[in-house]
Protein backbone atom coordinates (compact mmCIF):
# COMPACT_ATOMS: atom_id res chain seq x y z
CA UNK A 1 0.00 0.00 0.00
CA UNK A 2 1.80 3.39 -1.41
CA UNK A 3 0.96 6.77 1.49
CA UNK A 4 -1.52 7.91 -0.56
CA UNK A 5 -3.47 5.17 -0.27
CA UNK A 6 -2.62 4.84 3.16
CA UNK A 7 -4.06 8.41 3.85
CA UNK A 8 -6.73 7.99 2.20
CA UNK A 9 -7.85 4.85 4.26
CA UNK A 10 -7.32 6.85 7.51
CA UNK A 11 -9.05 9.91 6.56
CA UNK A 12 -12.24 7.32 5.65
CA UNK A 13 -11.25 5.49 8.82
CA UNK A 14 -11.76 8.87 11.18
CA UNK A 15 -14.56 10.51 8.98
CA UNK A 16 -17.09 8.20 7.66
CA UNK A 17 -18.64 10.61 5.53
CA UNK A 18 -16.04 11.08 2.96
CA UNK A 19 -17.13 7.69 1.83
CA UNK A 20 -20.82 8.52 1.51
CA UNK A 21 -22.59 10.97 -1.95
CA UNK A 22 -24.41 13.63 -0.03
CA UNK A 23 -26.83 13.94 -3.11
CA UNK A 24 -28.39 10.25 -2.83
CA UNK A 25 -26.95 8.99 0.67
CA UNK A 26 -24.92 5.91 -1.50
CA UNK A 27 -21.25 5.37 -0.98
CA UNK A 28 -19.31 7.49 -3.33
CA UNK A 29 -15.93 6.70 -5.77
CA UNK A 30 -13.77 6.01 -2.65
CA UNK A 31 -16.32 3.82 -1.01
CA UNK A 32 -16.50 1.73 -4.04
CA UNK A 33 -12.36 0.87 -4.19
CA UNK A 34 -12.58 0.43 -0.54
CA UNK A 35 -15.33 -2.23 -1.19
CA UNK A 36 -13.84 -4.04 -3.82
CA UNK A 37 -10.35 -4.39 -2.38
CA UNK A 38 -11.64 -5.46 1.21
CA UNK A 39 -13.64 -8.35 -1.19
CA UNK A 40 -10.59 -9.31 -3.03
CA UNK A 41 -8.36 -9.14 0.05
CA UNK A 42 -10.94 -11.70 1.97
CA UNK A 43 -10.57 -13.86 -0.89
CA UNK A 44 -7.07 -14.08 -1.73
CA UNK A 45 -6.66 -17.26 -0.02
CA UNK A 46 -9.50 -18.86 -2.29
CA UNK A 47 -9.92 -15.95 -5.40
CA UNK A 48 -13.40 -16.78 -6.12
CA UNK A 49 -14.66 -14.66 -8.63
CA UNK A 50 -16.96 -12.09 -7.84
CA UNK A 51 -18.26 -8.70 -10.42
CA UNK A 52 -18.36 -5.03 -10.92
CA UNK A 53 -20.60 -3.46 -12.86
CA UNK A 54 -21.36 0.05 -14.03
CA UNK A 55 -24.22 2.26 -15.08
CA UNK A 56 -24.49 5.35 -16.43
CA UNK A 57 -28.01 7.19 -17.86
CA UNK A 58 -28.48 7.87 -21.85
CA UNK A 59 -29.25 11.21 -22.43
CA UNK A 60 -29.37 12.36 -18.80
CA UNK A 61 -27.42 16.00 -20.01
CA UNK A 62 -30.34 16.94 -22.44
CA UNK A 63 -32.99 16.39 -19.45
CA UNK A 64 -30.54 18.21 -16.72
CA UNK A 65 -29.86 20.97 -19.29
CA UNK A 66 -33.42 21.40 -20.25
CA UNK A 67 -35.71 21.32 -16.74
CA UNK A 68 -32.83 22.04 -14.88
CA UNK A 69 -30.19 21.10 -12.09
CA UNK A 70 -32.83 20.40 -9.54
CA UNK A 71 -34.74 17.77 -11.91
CA UNK A 72 -31.66 16.20 -13.01
CA UNK A 73 -31.19 15.53 -9.12
CA UNK A 74 -34.55 14.11 -8.18
CA UNK A 75 -33.73 11.86 -11.26
CA UNK A 76 -30.37 10.40 -9.66
CA UNK A 77 -32.15 10.18 -5.64
CA UNK A 78 -34.90 8.16 -7.71
CA UNK A 79 -32.30 6.35 -9.63
CA UNK A 80 -30.27 5.67 -6.55
CA UNK A 81 -33.91 4.42 -4.76
CA UNK A 82 -35.01 2.31 -7.64
CA UNK A 83 -31.62 0.06 -7.12
CA UNK A 84 -30.67 0.13 -4.00
CA UNK A 85 -34.38 -1.63 -3.97
CA UNK A 86 -33.85 -3.92 -6.77
CA UNK A 87 -30.65 -5.97 -5.74
CA UNK A 88 -30.40 -8.90 -3.79
CA UNK A 89 -29.07 -8.95 -0.62
CA UNK A 90 -25.72 -8.39 0.07
CA UNK A 91 -25.11 -6.15 -3.60
CA UNK A 92 -23.64 -2.46 -3.13
CA UNK A 93 -25.12 0.46 -4.98
CA UNK A 94 -22.60 3.16 -5.18
CA UNK A 95 -22.66 6.59 -7.23
CA UNK A 96 -19.25 6.99 -8.55
CA UNK A 97 -19.43 9.85 -10.36
CA UNK A 98 -22.32 12.21 -11.94
CA UNK A 99 -25.18 9.93 -14.11
CA UNK A 100 -23.00 7.01 -13.44
CA UNK A 101 -23.57 4.21 -10.61
CA UNK A 102 -21.41 1.70 -9.89
CA UNK A 103 -22.56 -2.08 -8.33
CA UNK A 104 -20.38 -4.44 -6.18
CA UNK A 105 -21.97 -7.93 -6.79
CA UNK A 106 -20.05 -10.51 -4.53
CA UNK A 107 -21.82 -14.06 -5.90
CA UNK A 108 -22.05 -13.22 -9.42
CA UNK A 109 -19.62 -15.55 -11.10
CA UNK A 110 -19.77 -15.40 -14.66
CA UNK A 111 -20.71 -13.53 -17.87
CA UNK A 112 -24.74 -14.91 -18.20
CA UNK A 113 -25.86 -13.92 -14.68
CA UNK A 114 -23.87 -10.40 -14.47
CA UNK A 115 -25.61 -10.20 -18.01
CA UNK A 116 -29.19 -11.16 -16.33
CA UNK A 117 -28.97 -8.60 -13.84
CA UNK A 118 -27.64 -5.68 -16.59
CA UNK A 119 -31.14 -6.59 -18.03
CA UNK A 120 -33.28 -6.83 -14.69
CA UNK A 121 -31.49 -2.77 -13.81
CA UNK A 122 -31.74 -1.68 -16.92
CA UNK A 123 -35.83 -2.78 -16.89
CA UNK A 124 -36.11 -1.33 -13.41
CA UNK A 125 -34.71 2.05 -14.91
CA UNK A 126 -37.25 2.28 -17.47
CA UNK A 127 -40.17 2.95 -15.75
CA UNK A 128 -41.35 7.03 -15.69
CA UNK A 129 -39.24 9.30 -13.30
CA UNK A 130 -41.24 11.76 -11.53
CA UNK A 131 -40.53 15.17 -11.39
CA UNK A 132 -44.26 16.58 -9.90
CA UNK A 133 -45.75 18.24 -12.95
CA UNK A 134 -44.23 15.58 -15.74
CA UNK A 135 -42.54 12.35 -16.26
CA UNK A 136 -39.58 11.58 -18.23
CA UNK A 137 -38.18 8.14 -19.66
CA UNK A 138 -34.39 6.91 -19.60
CA UNK A 139 -32.67 4.35 -20.19
CA UNK A 140 -29.42 3.57 -19.14
CA UNK A 141 -26.42 1.33 -20.39
CA UNK A 142 -24.32 -1.08 -18.41
CA UNK A 143 -20.84 -2.58 -18.70
CA UNK A 144 -19.24 -5.13 -16.05
CA UNK A 145 -16.32 -6.59 -15.25
CA UNK A 146 -15.33 -9.97 -13.53
CA UNK A 147 -12.51 -10.51 -10.75
CA UNK A 148 -9.70 -11.87 -11.30
CA UNK A 149 -10.02 -12.54 -15.21
CA UNK A 150 -10.90 -9.02 -16.53
CA UNK A 151 -8.68 -7.47 -13.77
CA UNK A 152 -7.03 -8.75 -10.33
CA UNK A 153 -6.23 -5.18 -9.25
CA UNK A 154 -8.85 -2.29 -8.37
CA UNK A 155 -7.53 -0.16 -11.16
CA UNK A 156 -7.72 -2.79 -13.89
CA UNK A 157 -10.59 -4.47 -13.19
CA UNK A 158 -12.57 -0.73 -12.87
CA UNK A 159 -11.07 -0.05 -16.42
CA UNK A 160 -12.45 -3.32 -17.61
CA UNK A 161 -15.74 -2.39 -16.71
CA UNK A 162 -15.10 1.10 -17.80
CA UNK A 163 -14.77 -0.28 -21.37
CA UNK A 164 -17.62 -2.75 -21.39
CA UNK A 165 -19.86 0.06 -20.52
CA UNK A 166 -18.28 2.47 -23.59
CA UNK A 167 -18.65 -0.71 -26.29
CA UNK A 168 -22.41 -0.69 -24.66
CA UNK A 169 -22.72 3.56 -25.00
CA UNK A 170 -21.11 2.53 -28.75
CA UNK A 171 -24.04 -0.05 -29.50
CA UNK A 172 -26.63 2.70 -28.63
CA UNK A 173 -29.41 3.28 -25.86
CA UNK A 174 -29.75 0.56 -22.95
CA UNK A 175 -27.26 -1.99 -23.64
CA UNK A 176 -25.55 -4.50 -21.68
CA UNK A 177 -21.72 -5.71 -22.26
CA UNK A 178 -19.75 -8.20 -19.82
CA UNK A 179 -15.89 -7.08 -20.63
CA UNK A 180 -14.32 -10.32 -22.66
CA UNK A 181 -10.71 -10.23 -23.80
CA UNK A 182 -12.67 -10.47 -27.65
CA UNK A 183 -13.96 -7.08 -26.51
CA UNK A 184 -10.82 -5.56 -25.48
CA UNK A 185 -9.56 -6.19 -28.89
CA UNK A 186 -12.69 -4.98 -30.13
CA UNK A 187 -11.92 -1.70 -27.98
CA UNK A 188 -8.05 -1.85 -29.41
CA UNK A 189 -8.75 -2.21 -32.92
CA UNK A 190 -11.39 0.83 -33.01
CA UNK A 191 -8.86 2.77 -31.28
CA UNK A 192 -6.31 1.82 -34.07
CA UNK A 193 -8.99 2.27 -36.52
CA UNK A 194 -9.03 6.02 -34.96
CA UNK A 195 -5.83 7.26 -34.69
CA UNK A 196 -5.39 5.88 -38.90
CA UNK A 197 -8.33 8.20 -39.20
CA UNK A 198 -6.69 10.93 -37.71
CA UNK A 199 -3.80 11.05 -39.92
CA UNK A 200 -5.94 10.05 -42.78
CA UNK A 201 -7.80 13.49 -42.42
CA UNK A 202 -4.57 15.44 -41.67
CA UNK A 203 -3.16 13.67 -44.79
CA UNK A 204 -6.54 14.68 -46.72
CA UNK A 205 -6.86 11.47 -48.04
CA UNK A 206 -10.69 10.68 -46.72
CA UNK A 207 -12.07 10.93 -50.14
CA UNK A 208 -15.84 12.29 -51.09
CA UNK A 209 -17.96 10.90 -53.73
CA UNK A 210 -20.91 11.95 -55.27
CA UNK A 211 -24.45 10.44 -56.16
CA UNK A 212 -26.84 11.74 -58.34
CA UNK A 213 -30.20 12.87 -57.16
CA UNK A 214 -32.90 13.36 -60.29
CA UNK A 215 -35.73 15.04 -60.57
CA UNK A 216 -38.36 12.59 -61.09
CA UNK A 217 -40.85 14.04 -63.82
CA UNK A 218 -37.81 13.78 -66.14
CA UNK A 219 -34.95 11.72 -64.86
CA UNK A 220 -32.58 14.85 -65.19
CA UNK A 221 -29.98 15.25 -62.18
CA UNK A 222 -30.60 18.14 -60.49
CA UNK A 223 -27.81 17.93 -57.79
CA UNK A 224 -25.33 15.85 -56.34
CA UNK A 225 -25.30 13.97 -52.52
CA UNK A 226 -21.98 14.18 -51.37
CA UNK A 227 -20.89 10.91 -49.34
CA UNK A 228 -17.60 9.82 -47.57
CA UNK A 229 -15.42 7.28 -48.71
CA UNK A 230 -11.80 6.23 -46.96
CA UNK A 231 -9.82 3.70 -48.40
CA UNK A 232 -6.37 2.98 -45.84
CA UNK A 233 -3.21 1.71 -47.18
CA UNK A 234 -3.14 -0.94 -44.47
CA UNK A 235 -6.83 -1.32 -43.22
CA UNK A 236 -7.91 -1.52 -46.73
CA UNK A 237 -11.84 -0.27 -47.96
CA UNK A 238 -13.79 0.82 -44.71
CA UNK A 239 -17.04 1.77 -44.42
CA UNK A 240 -18.30 5.36 -43.54
CA UNK A 241 -20.38 3.52 -41.42
CA UNK A 242 -17.91 2.99 -39.47
CA UNK A 243 -15.54 5.82 -39.08
CA UNK A 244 -18.25 8.10 -39.57
CA UNK A 245 -19.81 7.32 -35.97
CA UNK A 246 -16.09 6.49 -34.88
CA UNK A 247 -15.32 10.02 -35.34
CA UNK A 248 -18.75 11.38 -33.84
CA UNK A 249 -17.55 9.79 -30.48
CA UNK A 250 -14.12 10.15 -30.44
CA UNK A 251 -14.80 14.08 -31.13
CA UNK A 252 -13.23 15.04 -34.26
CA UNK A 253 -16.23 14.79 -36.67
CA UNK A 254 -15.94 18.39 -37.14
CA UNK A 255 -12.59 17.86 -38.68
CA UNK A 256 -13.90 15.31 -40.85
CA UNK A 257 -16.50 17.10 -41.53
CA UNK A 258 -14.87 20.39 -42.74
CA UNK A 259 -12.53 18.38 -44.86
CA UNK A 260 -15.12 16.63 -46.64
CA UNK A 261 -17.14 20.00 -47.26
CA UNK A 262 -14.20 21.45 -48.85
CA UNK A 263 -13.73 18.96 -51.47
CA UNK A 264 -17.10 18.51 -51.97
CA UNK A 265 -17.61 22.31 -52.68
CA UNK A 266 -14.25 22.88 -55.13
CA UNK A 267 -15.82 19.42 -56.75
CA UNK A 268 -19.27 21.34 -57.16
CA UNK A 269 -17.26 24.26 -58.57
CA UNK A 270 -16.86 22.19 -62.01
CA UNK A 271 -20.57 20.96 -62.09
CA UNK A 272 -22.85 23.52 -64.39
CA UNK A 273 -24.62 25.75 -61.74
CA UNK A 274 -27.95 25.01 -61.39
CA UNK A 275 -26.96 21.89 -59.88
CA UNK A 276 -26.64 21.53 -56.43
CA UNK A 277 -24.58 20.13 -53.59
CA UNK A 278 -26.05 17.92 -50.69
CA UNK A 279 -24.20 17.65 -47.78
CA UNK A 280 -24.68 15.87 -44.60
CA UNK A 281 -24.07 17.54 -41.03
CA UNK A 282 -23.75 15.51 -37.67
CA UNK A 283 -25.22 15.68 -34.46
CA UNK A 284 -21.89 17.20 -32.77
CA UNK A 285 -22.20 20.15 -35.48
CA UNK A 286 -25.99 21.22 -34.88
CA UNK A 287 -24.42 21.29 -31.11
CA UNK A 288 -22.12 23.55 -31.97
CA UNK A 289 -22.98 27.38 -32.18
CA UNK A 290 -19.67 28.22 -34.40
CA UNK A 291 -21.16 25.70 -36.80
CA UNK A 292 -23.14 28.21 -39.24
CA UNK A 293 -20.00 30.48 -39.28
CA UNK A 294 -17.94 27.39 -40.65
CA UNK A 295 -19.86 26.22 -43.27
CA UNK A 296 -20.09 29.41 -44.35
CA UNK A 297 -16.53 30.24 -44.12
CA UNK A 298 -15.99 27.19 -46.42
CA UNK A 299 -18.25 27.65 -48.98
CA UNK A 300 -16.95 31.38 -49.25
CA UNK A 301 -13.39 30.41 -49.81
CA UNK A 302 -14.06 27.56 -51.74
CA UNK A 303 -16.18 29.91 -54.17
CA UNK A 304 -18.89 28.23 -54.15
CA UNK A 305 -22.47 30.14 -54.21
CA UNK A 306 -24.80 29.64 -50.79
CA UNK A 307 -27.82 29.06 -52.83
CA UNK A 308 -25.97 25.70 -54.57
CA UNK A 309 -25.38 24.06 -51.30
CA UNK A 310 -28.29 22.41 -49.34
CA UNK A 311 -27.57 20.66 -46.15
CA UNK A 312 -28.93 17.80 -44.30
CA UNK A 313 -29.82 17.04 -41.04
CA UNK A 314 -31.22 14.21 -39.23
CA UNK A 315 -33.97 14.79 -36.46
CA UNK A 316 -31.92 12.93 -34.27
CA UNK A 317 -29.23 15.47 -34.51
CA UNK A 318 -31.85 18.19 -34.38
CA UNK A 319 -32.84 17.18 -30.84
CA UNK A 320 -29.66 17.08 -29.13
CA UNK A 321 -29.92 20.83 -28.39
CA UNK A 322 -32.60 22.09 -30.05
CA UNK A 323 -32.08 25.67 -29.09
CA UNK A 324 -28.52 25.21 -30.42
CA UNK A 325 -29.64 23.54 -33.59
CA UNK A 326 -32.73 25.86 -34.64
CA UNK A 327 -30.64 28.70 -34.56
CA UNK A 328 -27.91 27.54 -36.40
CA UNK A 329 -30.70 26.12 -38.88
CA UNK A 330 -31.98 29.56 -39.09
CA UNK A 331 -29.01 31.65 -39.73
CA UNK A 332 -27.53 28.95 -42.18
CA UNK A 333 -31.27 29.91 -44.32
CA UNK A 334 -30.74 33.17 -44.07
CA UNK A 335 -27.02 32.92 -45.73
CA UNK A 336 -29.06 31.30 -48.68
CA UNK A 337 -28.64 27.59 -48.18
CA UNK A 338 -31.28 25.13 -48.01
CA UNK A 339 -31.81 22.72 -45.31
CA UNK A 340 -33.08 19.44 -45.86
CA UNK A 341 -34.82 16.98 -43.00
CA UNK A 342 -33.16 13.50 -43.37
CA UNK A 343 -34.43 10.20 -42.77
CA UNK A 344 -37.50 11.43 -42.35
CA UNK A 345 -40.36 9.25 -40.97
CA UNK A 346 -37.82 7.02 -38.48
CA UNK A 347 -37.85 9.68 -35.67
CA UNK A 348 -40.30 9.57 -32.88
CA UNK A 349 -41.60 13.22 -33.50
CA UNK A 350 -40.96 14.32 -37.21
CA UNK A 351 -44.42 16.08 -37.44
CA UNK A 352 -43.66 18.30 -34.73
CA UNK A 353 -39.78 18.85 -36.20
CA UNK A 354 -41.52 20.29 -39.25
CA UNK A 355 -43.31 22.69 -37.24
CA UNK A 356 -40.65 24.10 -35.11
CA UNK A 357 -38.33 24.36 -37.75
CA UNK A 358 -37.57 25.88 -40.79
CA UNK A 359 -36.37 23.37 -43.47
CA UNK A 360 -36.54 23.50 -47.47
CA UNK A 361 -36.79 19.83 -48.44
CA UNK A 362 -37.79 16.49 -46.98
CA UNK A 363 -35.62 13.25 -47.88
CA UNK A 364 -38.15 10.27 -47.39
CA UNK A 365 -36.30 7.30 -45.91
CA UNK A 366 -35.52 4.06 -47.57
CA UNK A 367 -36.92 2.04 -45.35
CA UNK A 368 -40.11 3.36 -46.53
CA UNK A 369 -39.32 3.39 -50.66
CA UNK A 370 -37.78 0.22 -50.46
CA UNK A 371 -41.12 -1.59 -49.65
CA UNK A 372 -43.24 0.70 -51.38
CA UNK A 373 -43.73 -1.69 -54.45
CA UNK A 374 -45.39 -4.33 -52.00
CA UNK A 375 -46.37 -3.28 -48.92
CA UNK A 376 -49.53 -0.75 -48.99
CA UNK A 377 -48.96 0.60 -45.86
CA UNK A 378 -45.52 2.01 -47.12
CA UNK A 379 -47.23 3.36 -49.98
CA UNK A 380 -49.79 5.02 -47.92
CA UNK A 381 -47.45 6.91 -46.29
CA UNK A 382 -45.34 7.65 -48.85
CA UNK A 383 -48.28 9.22 -50.48
CA UNK A 384 -49.54 11.30 -47.53
CA UNK A 385 -45.74 12.22 -47.03
CA UNK A 386 -45.65 13.83 -50.26
CA UNK A 387 -49.15 15.44 -49.97
CA UNK A 388 -48.30 16.66 -46.43
CA UNK A 389 -44.79 18.15 -47.76
CA UNK A 390 -46.74 19.83 -50.66
CA UNK A 391 -49.32 21.33 -48.64
CA UNK A 392 -45.85 22.75 -46.51
CA UNK A 393 -44.54 23.87 -49.56
CA UNK A 394 -41.24 21.13 -49.43
CA UNK A 395 -39.82 19.44 -51.75
CA UNK A 396 -39.44 15.96 -51.19
CA UNK A 397 -36.37 13.44 -51.72
CA UNK A 398 -36.91 9.63 -52.07
CA UNK A 399 -34.02 7.96 -50.81
CA UNK A 400 -33.16 4.36 -51.71
CA UNK A 401 -34.94 4.01 -54.95
CA UNK A 402 -33.04 0.50 -56.61
CA UNK A 403 -35.78 -0.70 -59.12
CA UNK A 404 -38.03 0.50 -61.83
CA UNK A 405 -40.72 -0.39 -60.34
CA UNK A 406 -40.13 1.76 -56.90
CA UNK A 407 -39.05 4.69 -59.62
CA UNK A 408 -42.77 4.67 -61.35
CA UNK A 409 -44.72 4.25 -58.25
CA UNK A 410 -43.01 7.31 -56.67
CA UNK A 411 -43.57 8.77 -60.14
CA UNK A 412 -47.52 8.13 -59.90
CA UNK A 413 -47.93 9.38 -56.28
CA UNK A 414 -46.14 12.95 -57.39
CA UNK A 415 -42.83 12.85 -55.67
CA UNK A 416 -40.34 15.54 -56.69
CA UNK A 417 -37.03 13.69 -56.84
CA UNK A 418 -35.44 10.92 -56.02
CA UNK A 419 -32.05 9.18 -55.73
CA UNK A 420 -30.56 5.94 -55.35
CA UNK A 421 -28.97 2.64 -57.24
CA UNK A 422 -31.42 2.68 -60.17
CA UNK A 423 -30.45 6.08 -60.80
CA UNK A 424 -26.66 6.05 -59.99
CA UNK A 425 -24.07 4.71 -57.58
CA UNK A 426 -21.98 7.14 -55.64
CA UNK A 427 -18.87 7.87 -57.92
CA UNK A 428 -15.44 9.86 -57.05
CA UNK A 429 -15.52 13.58 -58.52
CA UNK A 430 -13.34 12.71 -62.05
CA UNK A 431 -16.12 10.28 -62.90
CA UNK A 432 -18.82 12.67 -61.34
CA UNK A 433 -18.26 14.84 -64.16
CA UNK A 434 -17.74 12.35 -66.91
CA UNK A 435 -21.15 11.41 -66.34
CA UNK A 436 -22.00 15.08 -66.27
CA UNK A 437 -20.53 15.85 -69.42
CA UNK A 438 -22.35 12.96 -71.13
CA UNK A 439 -25.68 13.85 -69.30
CA UNK A 440 -25.93 17.15 -70.72
CA UNK A 441 -24.95 15.76 -74.17
CA UNK A 442 -27.46 13.38 -74.62
CA UNK A 443 -31.10 13.08 -73.89
CA UNK A 444 -32.39 12.39 -70.60
CA UNK A 445 -32.06 8.75 -69.59
CA UNK A 446 -31.95 6.48 -66.83
CA UNK A 447 -28.09 7.11 -64.82
CA UNK A 448 -25.97 4.77 -64.78
CA UNK A 449 -22.82 6.51 -63.26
Amino acid sequence: MNSAEASSQHISRSDPQVNIDPLTGLGNAQALREKVCQLASDRAADPAPFTIGLANLDGFKPINDLFGPAAGDAILRQVANRLVACVPDGVTVIRASGDEFAFVLPLIFERKTAEKMGLMLKEVLSAPFDLGERNVRLSASFGFAIYPFAGSEFDDLLKSADTALYRSKRRGRGQVTVYSQEIAQEMKRATQLEQALRNAIIADEVDVHFQPIVNLKDDMVVGFEALARWCDPDLGYVSPAVFVPLAEERGFIDSLSEALLRKAAHAALSWPKELFLSFNLSSAQLTDPNTSANVLAIVNRAGLEPRRLELEITETAVMMDAEIAKKIIDDLRSAGIRVSLDDFGTGQSSLGRLREFSFDKVKVDRAFVSQISTDRACEHIVKAIVAMCDGLHLEVVAEGIESFAEALKLKALGCGMGQGYFYGKPADAVTTLRYIAEKYQDKPTAIAV
